[in-house]
């Protein structure tokens, strides 16, 4: 038997005024579109903001509908919209913001997990780390540097190759 520990590295900040003016503004861009979710089942709502390479940025919120769990994730939402109409550019960041309609959650919350698979596989198709930042709808900030960090034992494409 071998055993190996994992290691994980987040980063809290206390607020939005303590990250850098850009991640500022996406997140506060996820703020905004959180409030164009449609989220009438879980009353859950969630945006993201993207960061691309090519200095634009691309926003999602979660859409739900009656035939769960058809829905789709903002994470997801957007990932895949900038992956149609921008294939080339690189994801350099992504802002989320969650809270619950019923109350204002203040405790970071991160991405699901079909979301990570999805952020895992953008990962590796452009080869870089995506920095992800996660909050709920005010309050702390956590930030990690790659996917890797909460997602240590990802599924990739490796191993669909044999």
């Amino acid at each position: 038997m071998i055993k190996k520990t994992l290691k994980t590295e987040i980063e809290i900040y206390d607020g939005l005024n303590e990250l850098s003016k850009q991640h500022q503004d996406l997140m506060q861009q996820a703020l905004e579109v959180r409030d164009h979710a449609y989220a009438p089942y879980s009353k859950f709502k969630v945006g993201a903001a993207i960061l691309l390479d090519n200095g634009k940025v691309v926003t999602g919120s979660n859409q739900e509908n009656a035939s769960y769990p058809s829905g789709l994730c903002a994470e997801r939402t957007a990932i895949y919209w900038a992956g149609a109409n921008y294939p080339d550019a690189k994801i350099v960041s992504i802002a989320i913001c969650a809270s619950s309609i019923q109350q204002d959650n203040q405790e970071p919350i991160p991405p699901c997990g079909a979301c990570r698979q999805a952020i895992a596989e953008y990962e590796q198709k452009q080869n870089t780390p995506i920095s992800i930042f996660f909050m709920g709808i005010k309050g702390k900030v956590v930030k990690v540097n790659a996917l890797a960090d909460i997602l240590p034992l990802a599924f990739d494409n490796k191993y669909l190759n044999f």
